[in-house]
């Protein structure tokens, strides 16, 4: 089955999403940083059937998409605004609290947390208007360096 890229992207940083829209599942969600994208987004093309890439329109898009000219698919950019702050809250439905740790506030659990492979998520999450399931061995806080 095919699958889709989506993009966060950012001067420093990139989030990164691979997923299958039929079984509405994430495969794939890491940061990335900017300069090792095209790599990246390469070597996936290369191992996965992908029919397109989401980028968001945010900082970087316009270098981001001309880093990945060489993908002859389509390439969509697409609204991004105030998915770093969606993000929080995502990722407490996405990794909830539990037992004592309710009586801590919840915003000491995503302090130094880089969020932007969830804020692609949301963009996924926003383009084809529905939620995914995320593939248990996804851990959002993985850095390809």
């Amino acid at each position: 089955m095919p699958r889709v890229i989506t993009i966060d992207p950012g001067k420093s940083k990139c989030g990164l999403v691979l997923a299958e829209i039929s079984k509405k599942k994430v495969y794939e969600a890491i940061i990335v940083k900017s300069q090792l994208l095209e790599n990246y987004v390469r070597n996936l093309i290369t191992s996965e059937d992908i029919s397109q890439i989401i980028i968001g329109n945010g900082t970087s898009s316009r270098e981001i998409r001309q880093k990945l000219y060489f993908f002859e698919k389509k390439i969509i950019t697409f609204e991004e605004k105030n998915t770093t702050y969606r993000a929080k809250a995502r990722y407490f439905e996405l990794f909830p609290i539990s037992g004592l740790k309710f009586l801590i506030p919840r915003e000491v659990f995503i302090l130094n947390k880089n969020l932007d492979a969830i804020s692609a998520l949301i963009i996924l999450e926003d383009y084809f208007k529905m939620k995914f399931t995320l593939n248990q061995n996804i851990d959002f806080k993985t850095w390809l360096k």
